[in-house]
This record gives C-alpha cells, structure tokens and sequence, in this order.
C-alpha cells in the first residue's frame, strides 16, 4: 500500500477521533492562582450540603492552608454540611493539626486516616472536584473538575479508601503499623522474645516499639497497673487498630 494512502487515511482517522471528541462536553479548568483557588473552596464550602475530601502527608504548607481554611470548615459545619474526610496518618503527629482535627470532630465532621498515599482532592456535592494538576503532592495548582464520568470515578476512589481507612480516634492514629503489629502480637499473649521472632526484628527493637505504645495510650509506669495488659485491653476493645 501507498505510504502517502496509508498516512492519509490515518490523518483522516485522526480527523474522525477529534472531531468525535469535540462532541463530548468536558468541563475541567486550570486553576495556577493560589488566591483563586482558595476563594472558590471557600465559596463551595459556604454553599454545598457534603464534603468529601483526602488529604495527604503533612506538610508546612499543609498546616498553614488548614489554619486558613478552619473558620469556613468550622462555619460549613455549624450550617449543617456532611463532611467526610480522609487524612495521612502523618498530620496526626503534629499536636496543632491533631488539636485542629479534634476540633472538627467535635464541630461533626467525620474523619478517617490511612498509611496509604493519597493525593489531596475535595468532593463537594457530589457535584465538583477541586484536585492537583500533577499527582505530586501539594503541587501548585488545581483543576475543577464538573464532567460527571470522571467525578464518579473520583467517588468511588474515596468510597474504596474510606472502607480501607481506620477511625480517627485518638490512641488508633497515633501508633505506627509496627507498632499495632507488635501489639497484636502481645494480644496473642507473645513474649517479646516471641514477638521479635515472628517479626524477624531484634528484642531491642520490640522493647522500643511496646515503650512507645505505652506513651503513646498514655499509660504511665505505676505500681498497681500492669502496663501490658491495659495495653491489649485497649487493642480488644478496638480503640487501637
């Protein structure tokens, strides 16, 4: 066949698939301005009824974008807005972001964390998506996405990684997986000579990790209280995941 045949009939092809495409109503825009990008999450929280949102590792521009945004979070919550959200289990380490989650807990909001790598994105009304243009966190940036294919997508993604997510309480977030390993293990009633076994880690290395699971549930060395089993009762009672 022609090589002139065969690239016309490509070009032509080509032709068919764009002008196809143009037929299809996408509506996404570029967002590069800070300030407008802020404006218009500020304006979608003082006029939606639902938020879903990710949020991923902390950051310092992550603390100080939630120290602007907490009074319209806080002012969309009082109004009555359902507010789902999803964060890195690293924002729970950080006492001013914790102290700001506990605050939007208290106010209603719902909140689940994850060890997982998500990328930031809001939900509102099922209806719009505020996401980054480049899958780097906290890139500069966003796109508003209003194509409804490509926002139930953007559902489902959150729906599947809020079932994978743990509750948001305050002694669950704030161990390591190690550490809810090891601790899993002592609930199977393992020394920590056994617990370094089954790991294949150093018994050193497991009398860190209980250490830290005692600060971490706040359970200070005393005479009458065995450490160890508050612990584990802790982990039964599903406080600790």
């Amino acid at each position: 066949m022609d090589e002139n045949v065969s690239l016309a009939r490509l070009t032509h092809r080509l032709e068919e698939v764009v002008g196809e495409l143009r037929g299809i109503p996408v509506d996404i825009e570029r967002l590069e301005d800070g300030e407008l990008i802020l404006r218009q999450v500020a304006h979608a929280l003082r006029t939606s009824v639902e938020l879903c949102a990710m949020y991923p590792v902390s950051t310092p521009e992550v603390g100080q974008e939630g120290r602007r945004n907490m009074p319209d979070l806080l002012g969309a919550l009082r109004r009555g807005m359902r507010m789902r959200l999803i964060v890195h289990t690293s924002m729970m380490d950080d006492p001013l972001k914790a102290g700001r989650i506990r605050e939007m807990q208290a106010a209603g909001a719902l909140y689940r964390v994850t060890d997982e790598p998500v990328q930031q994105m809001l939900v509102f009304d099922r209806s719009v998506v505020f996401t980054q243009i480049t899958p780097v966190a906290h890139t500069p940036g966003a796109l508003v996405i209003r194509q409804q294919s490509l926002i139930a997508a953007f559902i489902d993604l959150f729906e599947k990684t809020w079932a994978r997510s743990r509750e948001a309480t305050e002694t669950a977030y704030r161990l390591t997986p190690r550490e809810r390993e090891v601790l899993a293990l002592i609930a199977e009633g393992r020394s920590n000579s056994a617990v370094a076994r089954a790991l294949s880690i150093t018994e050193a290395a497991v009398g860190k990790h209980v250490a830290g699971v005692f600060t971490k549930l706040g359970l200070p060395s005393t005479e009458d209280d065995n450490r160890r089993v508050l612990a584990v009762l802790a982990y039964l009672r599903g406080s600790v995941q």
